[in-house]
């Protein structure tokens, strides 16, 4: 099942439900692309090879290729997240516990923005659609834990592969490196940070753009009554949307996070960015080619601590790995909370 761009709009002009229901959504794309998209470029702008505004500019072309490119490949992570919940056979009741979580996603984020905190909207997401899943249905009966694996399963591999591949690229870069003349190196790494850092902003879109594509169709069809479509194809003109958005947020509010990721975690070289860089492209390649959605945030900032930490321990600024990590244990039972008790809240006033 899939709408085309004619049909779109003329559902969004006559119909305000879903007028309201693609807001929440653009709203948690361009958040996202706010607070998340920023990690892909925090090392080439923190060790100087890029400009903000011209790493952002990248960002956002980036981002777009990679939704286009891997949507085509493989839609896995996309259905992923579209049927990890169950939100009943009531069409009207779904659609409003599922602009509960999208407004409870937007609500987090902009908090921990504000501290200046990376957090993670995958698992935001995840965590927010399913609070409000569990208080439609009331039990946990809504949950589809088959898909929910898969989360955990992403969680677990974005932490160690992204830790390990930062730990072992950066030492083969040193290790092939370790006679030639450092300054004659700095012209490559400048130039390998930017194609790392395009890297990045791709393989974001190909995780987190089919992420929010997966939820944006979720909305369509349930505007439409159509609470039980399992099957989906992503139309062309979604995915230009969702990068555009996207793009944007990146481009009015990434700067504080890439300041704690890119600056205040680790100090590095351009050498250490390119490693860095490369070893989360890489890990997060794995995990869309494999279908199972991964954190971007988790998957590289892990891998800036295992660059970080192959030089030595002390080289990691622990304390805003700490302010992290709990920042993101927080978020699936903060977010689903939220997202319980908006869900609540909204089907009581509609």
């Amino acid at each position: 099942m899939t709408i085309s761009l004619a049909d779109f709009l003329s559902q969004l002009v006559s119909n305000p439900v879903l007028a309201i229901t693609v807001l929440l959504t653009l709203g948690v794309v361009l958040v996202n692309g706010w607070t998340d998209a920023p990690n892909a470029i925090a090392t080439c702008v923190s060790t100087k090879a890029m400009s903000p505004k011209a790493a952002i500019l990248m960002a956002a072309v980036f981002n777009f290729l990679g939704v286009f490119f891997m949507t085509m490949i493989n839609a896995s992570v996309a259905a992923t997240i579209y049927n990890m919940v169950d939100f009943g056979g009531n069409s009207e009741e779904a659609l409003v516990a599922l602009c509960a979580a999208l407004f409870a996603i937007v609500l987090w984020a902009t908090a921990a923005w504000w501290f200046g905190i990376p957090t993670s909207e995958s698992h935001a997401l995840i965590a927010g659609i399913s609070g409000a899943a569990i208080a439609l249905h009331g039990s946990f009966d809504g949950i589809n834990g088959g898909e929910w694996i898969k989360v955990i399963y992403g969680l677990g591999l974005s932490t160690v592969l992204g830790f390990v591949f930062g730990w072992v690229t950066v030492k083969c870069t040193e290790l092939v490196c370790k006679r030639i003349d450092r300054r004659r190196t700095q012209g490559f790494f400048k130039g390998g940070q930017i194609a790392g850092g395009a890297a990045m902003a791709f393989m974001h879109g190909a995780q987190d753009g089919q992420k929010f594509m997966g939820v944006f169709m979720l909305g369509i069809f349930l505007v439409n009554g159509q609470a039980d479509a399992n099957n989906f194809i992503i139309p062309i003109w979604l995915m230009v949307l969702c990068s555009v958005v996207m793009g944007l947020g990146t481009s009015i509010g990434g700067y504080r996070i890439i300041k704690a990721v890119g600056m205040d975690m680790v100090k590095m070289e351009k050498y250490q960015g390119f490693s860095a860089d490369l070893a989360g492209a890489g890990c997060l390649l794995l995990s869309s080619l494999t279908g199972i959605p991964v954190s971007t945030t988790h998957t590289k900032t892990v891998a800036i601590m295992g660059v970080g930490a192959a030089r030595r321990l002390s080289n990691v600024n622990w304390g805003v790995v700490k302010e992290m990590v709990l920042t993101w244990i927080l978020t699936f039972p903060g977010c689903g909370l939220i997202g319980f008790l908006m869900a609540k809240l909204f089907m009581w006033i509609f």
